[in-house]
């Protein structure tokens, strides 16, 4: 099917148009040339380390001047008086920050002795997470398979031929300086290892098992002679943690050399986290190259399907990054071939590691959550220190760009004045549990960190002279108003964003010790807190104000949409309980798309995502369209501009594909609110909804034909936009009391057993 494919008849023509595979721990790109190989290969956890235990330095005695400068509107003033305070060494200071890049590996390269390659194929198929190679020289076809093998954490390479075949060899690295690097090869083992100034340590290393045929030494290589069958696993250690590289390496072995049975192995392992969901559409799919359909869709031919085949992209990306893995997804991924990657390849806390999330729990892959939430307690240790050394509160402090050592330092001279990381981030801890119902999670993960981000704003906020709690100093990432100077990020007081997030963090926390039955005295605490935050604003454009004046922006069509986090991905705005600014907030969207905005990546899929919220269906359709065609390699990474390989555009698209599906707000199920008109018939399986819902749906004529819905406990399950249209029935065919509410159909649920929502027709 073209849509659990990627194909090609040529090597790709850049490295970001080749093939990921990745097990988590373990990444790598195929660029698939026939005359020379080259596996690009990475370590989730190879990240230089020069900067490994930086700290922050006391400076909240600063904050008294910063406020008053704000509160009184002196915005440029403040601005920059904040960011010398509290803003880092990087940024806009001309000066390099803290943060250390993600890194290289090196390179397994190989050179087959044969000719010139024709008849060649490239192939990603999703279903499984092989990659594969074929094509003939000198009469003779060649097939290699390249796999990130779940089952054994191990990257494999397979080559076979018609008849005996040999070649060179050997591991590489881009030159480095501030690398010292060791080559060796012993009997069938190639090993890199490798040292950076005053970072961690490495080693890369390829065992080659030879079926028939001989080997030898050749140089900084090996050479293989004769050989029927060639199979090459592949390991990688870091010393980021307790244990050496080469002991890391050990760790992880093949137990043994069949490769059918080893592809069997990896794919039981990887289709219990990827098979989980499956989206079919009743439409033809061209049998077409993947760049060729890219290409004649980028001329205006018709292709519905091209946006299901990004769609499995996506979920597969999740899986390869995440699946053995102890770190989330950085900017790119787990797939970086330079040195200097933009922006570190680092984690940007300010919306793009939070994009990556989004499909993870209506994707049905809730596994992945497990890193980013090691991620977040990585940091708090020394968050509470940062959030005491940079304001004087309690609770912790995330910075806005960081990299995976837990360490909370601004490093973003004119970015990095921003206290909503944390509470963004803590969303994430929430939905785990609204999606999971995991008491357990609750109790010792989610509420902890919602608790940790509550403390700090009961010790952040200040009290202006109304008696209304403000978030001082406050911004909108990373958009400016006029006035401010140079500085391409505005600082003032209680932009919308933050009172948004404080407002979600204050609910969830208050929800979350309710459930538990802990913390009565802090709930009255946050409620008081709740009850004197400022309104949000409706400005005169009629669109929701994005700072707490309405100031005239700078860049109308600013790429981020941070004040409208309220719509998605969060929870707080919503089309009953906040109708006007509801509004407001697509009046927002719209006038910033009218003015430019939508010019990246991941900020068209943004886009995509909030009219999917707004249950638009052919606009969200139209902008995931333009992110694939404008923002999307051969390969289907997606991109930032100039042409930067980003991989939150990729997640992005996906989250929005599931916007359009299945909507869960407030633990009621919204089946179809944005079906695209593209997409009159299809099904869907597995997808997931808050509350602890998975459904399977069928629609036919763009209308929903049958749900099917099960819970992870008993309950009341509401759906909306329901009543009078459909009936529901058990698994025997029985039909379910119901009540209705206005167009909400309610009726009772219970633990794994099925119900049936449809027309009774």
């Amino acid at each position: 099917m073209s849509s659990t494919k990627l194909w090609y008849t040529h090597p790709p023509a850049e490295y970001i148009a080749a093939l990921p595979i990745g097990t988590g721990r373990l990444a790598a790109m195929v660029l698939g040339d026939p005359a020379a190989e080259r596996l690009a290969l990475n370590h989730e956890w190879l990240w230089r380390g020069v900067n490994r235990n930086r700290d922050t330095e006391p400076a909240s005695h600063l904050l008294p001047e910063v406020r008053q400068l704000l509160l009184s509107g002196q915005f440029e003033e403040g601005t920059l008086k904040g960011n010398q305070a509290f803003g880092g060494l990087g940024g806009i200071s001309k000066q390099p920050n803290r943060v250390d890049p993600y890194q290289p590996a090196g390179d397994l390269r190989f050179a087959l002795d044969h000719g010139d390659a024709t008849d060649y194929r490239r192939e990603l198929d999703l279903e499984n997470g092989l990659v594969t190679v074929e094509y003939a020289a000198d009469s003779v076809h060649f097939r290699r398979e390249y796999l990130a093998d779940i089952a054994h954490d191990l990257l494999l390479v397979r080559i076979t031929a018609d008849r005996p075949f040999g070649g060179r060899f050997w591991l590489d690295r881009i030159a480095d300086p501030e690398c010292f690097l060791l080559r060796e090869n012993r009997e069938n083992i190639l090993s890199l290892d490798g040292q950076f100034h005053r970072g961690i340590a490495f080693r890369a290393e390829a065992r080659l098992y030879l079926k028939d045929g001989s080997m030898q030494a050749d140089g900084d290589g090996l050479r293989a002679n004769d050989v029927s069958e060639l199979l090459i696993a592949i390991n990688i250690g870091a010393s980021a943690g307790t244990e050496t590289p080469a002991t890391e390496c050990a760790r992880h072995t093949l137990p043994h050399t069949d490769w059918d049975s080893l592809l069997a192995e990896h794919v039981a392992a990887y289709r219990k986290l990827y098979a989980g969901l499956s989206l079919t559409l009743d439409l033809p799919e061209p049998a077409l190259p993947t760049d060729e359909r890219l290409a004649a869709a980028r001329k205006g031919a018709t292709d519905p399907t091209l946006p299901l085949l990004y769609f499995n992209f996506g979920r597969y990306l999740m899986v390869a990054s995440t699946a053995t893995g102890d770190l989330p997804p950085n900017l790119q991924g787990k797939w970086n071939e330079s040195l200097k990657p933009p922006w570190q390849a680092d984690y940007h806390h300010d919306v793009n590691l939070q994009m990556n999330y989004w499909p993870a729990e209506p994707g049905n892959l809730a596994f992945a959550t497990e890193v980013l939430f090691r991620h977040c307690e990585r940091f708090v240790p020394h968050a509470r220190k940062a959030a005491a050394d940079l304001y004087g509160c309690q609770g912790i402090f995330f910075p806005l760009q960081t990299d995976p050592w837990g360490r909370s330092t601004p490093e973003s001279f004119g970015w990095a004045v921003w206290t909503g990381a944390a509470a963004w981030l803590a969303e994430h801890f929430w939905w785990r549990w609204e999606y999971g119902r995991d008491r357990a999670f609750l109790r010792d993960h989610a509420y902890p960190f919602l608790k940790e981000v509550a403390a700090f704003y009961e010790s952040y906020l200040i009290e202006d002279a109304a008696g209304v709690l403000q978030a001082v100093p406050s911004q909108s990432p990373e958009n400016r108003f006029t006035g401010t100077g140079k500085f391409p990020v505005s600082l003032g007081v209680s932009a919308t964003m933050d009172i948004l997030l404080i407002r979600e963090t204050l609910h969830h926390a208050i929800a979350a010790a309710a459930l538990l039955g802990v913390d009565a005295d802090r709930r009255q605490v946050w409620r008081s807190i709740l009850d004197r935050l400022p309104p949000l604003k409706i400005g005169r454009f009629g669109q929701l104000q994005e700072w707490n004046e309405d100031f005239e922006e700078v860049e109308p069509g600013h790429r981020h949409t941070s004040h409208l986090i309220g719509v998605y991905p969060g929870d707080e705005l919503d089309p009953e309980r906040t109708p006007e600014l509801w509004q407001a907030s697509r009046a927002s969207l719209e006038r910033r798309l009218a003015q430019g905005g939508g010019h990246t990546g991941w900020s068209r899929a943004w886009t995509a995502c909030l009219f999917a919220r707004f249950g638009d269906g052919a606009k969200a359709w139209d902008h995931l369209v333009h992110l694939i065609l404008d923002f999307a390699t051969d390969g289907l990474f997606d991109l930032h501009p100039p042409r930067i390989f980003q991989i939150d555009g990729n997640f992005g698209g996906t989250a929005a594909i599931l916007e359009m599906l299945l909507q869960s707000y407030g633990e009621e199920l919204d089946l179809l609110p944005a079906l695209p008109p593209a997409w009159p018939d299809g099904e869907a399986r597995g997808l997931c909804g808050r509350g602890g819902y998975t459904v399977n749906m069928a629609w036919h004529g763009g209308a929903l034909a049958r749900a099917e819905i099960r819970s992870l406990e008993d309950r009341i399950c509401t759906v909306l936009h329901a009543a009078g249209r459909y009936v529901v029935r058990d698994a025997a065919g029985k039909l379910v009391s119901c009540v209705t509410d206005g167009h909400r159909l309610r009726f009772p649920v219970r633990t794994g057993e099925m119900v049936c929502v449809g027309s009774d027709h």
